[in-house]
């Protein structure tokens, strides 16, 4: 909106408004809106949520020291999304199709965490939606940004092939051109894509939302992996870097960096709330949207493989749980103490704010060495 009426309409006139043509000095600008938004409109959440008696349950067989967070006011993750949806839409080109993917992939994940929580304050237990009512939903999200996914790629607006690092020649499309001509398959052609598309975005949400455990840990974690994706989608939209470092250009994806940014400053500011010890949780709400969101960004600036590392400490935490879950599936004993593993960490004597501090560095390190890769193709 303001991008429309301080650049489009009024740079003509206003000479020094055309910083706002600039998508770096939008992003600065969105990241600040958000971050002072969540910040701003923190407290009067945070009283509104214990108006409506919206608090946290707690598990009965996770950490003890954990139970006497009973009651937190739970939910925060609608202060995410205003503070990330708002900007966005006030200082990115409203014009720009991917902006409008990343903000659908956003809410639609945000509203399966919202019906998630809601049922768990309603019921008074941390038991909201199953297993499968989740997945199910998550499926249908994915399934839809894969077709306009597919419309776009028809339309040679989006390319389905990977961008793999080290290996700068080795670009791997997920079509099966054979399926292609015939009217008939086309659909059947997308089935990897649409698998893939799956994999990434399903797993990079419950991957969030599995690591919000501890005070400020998902928070600060998406932080950093915003922040590298804010400079990721900067990098693939800008024609002459792109170029230098061989990756995949598009210079309609660089408007993801204001959502990025958006998002970036959104979870900063709510790490303000946030913290150990933590006056607000994200919930669902908010871990399954951020996980949702950086999927899809991952997804349409073609750093799906690198998302493995963005978000590396997010991938671990999945991974422990699957691990613990499939080991006493299939032998009755467990790997970990308790998953996810920052729990086990808890179970071995780890006080809550170093786990957090070190996961952070982790995250960090991840995140840092994802950003590296670019230069060495």
């Amino acid at each position: 909106m303001l991008y429309w009426l301080l650049y489009e309409k009024l740079h003509s006139v206003i000479s020094p408004f055309r910083v706002f043509e600039y998508v770096t000095a939008r992003t600065m600008f969105a990241s600040l809106t958000s971050l002072f938004l969540c910040v701003l409109l923190g407290p009067w959440m945070i009283r509104r949520l214990r108006e409506l008696h919206f608090g946290q349950s707690i598990r009965e067989d996770g950490p003890q020291s954990h139970h006497k967070k009973a009651g937190t006011p739970t939910m925060g993750g609608l202060l995410i999304m205003v503070s990330t949806i708002g900007p966005t839409l006030l200082w990115a080109n409203l014009t720009n199709v991917y902006v409008w993917i990343a903000l659908f992939g956003f809410v639609g994940f945000g509203v399966i965490g919202f019906i998630d929580d809601y049922a768990k304050v309603s019921n008074k237990r941390n038991l909201g939606l199953t297993a499968k009512q989740k997945f199910a939903m998550q499926l249908v999200v994915a399934a839809l940004i894969t077709c306009v996914l597919g419309f776009m790629r028809y339309k040679n607006l989006y390319t389905t092939t990977l961008n793999v690092p080290f290996i700068k020649q080795f670009r791997p499309d997920l079509l099966i051109h054979s399926l292609m001509g015939n009217p008939y398959t086309y659909a059947l052609a997308f089935l990897p894509f649409y698998l893939f598309v799956v994999f990434v975005v399903v797993g990079s949400s419950n991957a969030v939302n599995v690591t919000d455990g501890l005070d400020g840990l998902a928070a600060g974690l998406m932080v950093i992996a915003g922040s590298a994706l804010t400079v990721l989608a900067f990098l693939g939209g800008h024609r002459e870097l792109s170029q230098y470092l061989q990756i995949v250009r598009n210079t309609h994806t660089a408007e993801l960096t204001i959502f990025c940014g958006s998002l970036t400053g959104a979870s900063l500011g709510f790490l303000w709330w946030n913290s150990h010890p933590a006056d607000i949780f994200m919930g669902d709400v908010g871990s399954l949207s951020m996980g949702g969101a950086i999927g899809v960004v991952a997804i349409l600036i073609k750093q799906e493989i690198l998302l493995l590392f963005v978000a590396g400490v997010f991938v671990i935490e999945l991974v422990s749980v699957i691990l613990q879950v499939g080991s006493y599936k299939l032998r009755k004993k467990r790997i970990f103490k308790m998953a996810p593993i920052h729990h086990h960490f808890e179970a071995l004597g780890w006080q809550e704010s170093k786990i957090i501090a070190r996961f952070w560095i982790a995250g960090l390190v991840l995140a840092l060495f994802a950003l590296t890769t670019l230069k060495l193709r």
